[in-house]
């Protein structure tokens, strides 16, 4: 089933929760909602199942207006957060919910019930579970078992809200490997919602960025974070450094520092950002004479196969933060205390706007 809302705007009281909000959700694709708390997120997704009305706007699944239809004729599957699975009722009887509250001209047969819910906990891979009940299960479990009931009334259209966000991180992740087979088999229309990065980027196949009731960019998993539409994409997907300075006919002045910044030929002595991500920078020992912005090292951490430095620069005592190779590391030989100098490999300027976060020279998450 594909998706689409069309100017779907949604206020509570004085707070614009969805301001004119246009997508388009491909059938069979897994997106994600990605973006801060309060940004609209889950919001979207609540109209989507019908849970929450828009104040303006449509929802359409393939192509009609679903604005009238109840949640129920929506045939959508909803997966929360924390679960929300039946305490008294078992494992098997969770995942027959759905379908033993079916009208009786649709109600299978419990013959057919019993063996839908045995494929179900085999394809959840937790068949061996059936007779026992959610406290006796691990968090990790009883998402599955979620995931596995709301798939029981056979969705068109699969929806979750921060579905691991109340497991540890060992065991997330786990499981949004196993949310991605399980898709790649099923490949039902599913929309997923997370403020965390990462899971959005490794899960999805189509990223949609949101911020304050606003969409700011989809695409790819590699397209948005290889190529951020704005300051704030940029700076929410991964660790970021900022240089602050001048714009001034395709250059960026950030304290002493210039910087090549193509598409702003035309800009005259205009407030700009120049955004490097830690990986992108060259890590080189200061000789005199040479490019780059001269720092001191602050403080290393080389566990594993990268070493991430943390470096302060001469001229304003801003952090940056540099990740190279841990084979580079030990080649250079670091110590703290030491005068480095760095340089972009890739860095991408931003005409600045009034009020945006960050410090000259700083890094942000």
């Amino acid at each position: 089933m594909s998706i689409e809302v069309k100017q779907i705007n949604k206020r509570f009281g004085s707070f614009t929760a969805l301001d004119n909000v246009s997508l388009e959700f491909p059938a069979g694709e897994l997106t994600a909602l990605l973006g801060p708390s309060g940004c609209g997120k889950t919001t979207l997704l609540r109209i989507i199942a019908g849970l929450e009305s828009p104040d303006s706007g449509q929802v359409l699944l393939d192509g009609e207006d679903a604005s009238a239809r109840h949640v129920r004729e929506r045939q959508v599957g909803f997966v929360f957060q924390h679960y929300a699975l039946f305490k008294h009722m078992t494992v098997f009887d969770n995942i027959a919910f759905g379908l033993r509250v079916k009208p009786r001209s649709q109600r299978p047969s419990e013959a057919v019930i019993r063996e839908k819910v045995k494929s179900l906990l085999e394809l959840v891979q937790l068949d061996w579970l059936a007779d026992r009940y959610p406290p006796q299960l691990s968090g990790g479990q009883r998402q599955r078992i979620a995931l596995a009931r709301a798939l029981a009334v056979e969705p068109r259209v699969l929806l979750l809200d921060e579905p691991f966000g109340a497991l540890d991180a060992k065991v997330r992740k786990e499981l949004r490997r196993w949310l991605r087979r399980l898709h790649d088999e099923l490949h039902v229309t599913s929309i997923f919602v997370t403020h965390d990065q990462e899971e959005a980027l490794e899960v999805a196949d189509q990223v949609v960025l949101m911020n304050k009731g606003h969409v700011e960019q989809i695409g790819a998993p590699q397209e948005v974070y290889n190529h951020p539409a704005s300051p704030f994409v940029y700076g929410f997907l991964g660790n970021v450094n900022l240089f602050h300075g001048r714009l001034h006919e395709g250059v960026l002045d950030a304290g002493g520092a210039q910087f090549a910044a193509p598409g702003h030929d035309d800009a005259q002595d205009a407030a700009g950002i120049g955004f490097v991500r830690p990986h992108d920078l060259d890590v080189e020992r200061y000789s005199p004479g040479a490019e780059g912005i001269v720092v001191q090292l602050r403080r290393s951490h080389a566990i594993g196969p990268l070493a991430q430095l943390e470096l302060e620069r001469d001229d304003n005592e801003q952090l940056i933060e540099a990740v190279i190779s841990n084979e580079r590391f030990s080649q250079l030989n670091l110590k703290t205390g030491e005068t480095l100098v760095v340089k972009p490999r890739r860095l991408q300027v931003f005409a600045d706007q009034a009020g945006h976060a960050g410090r000259e020279g700083g890094a942000a998450r």
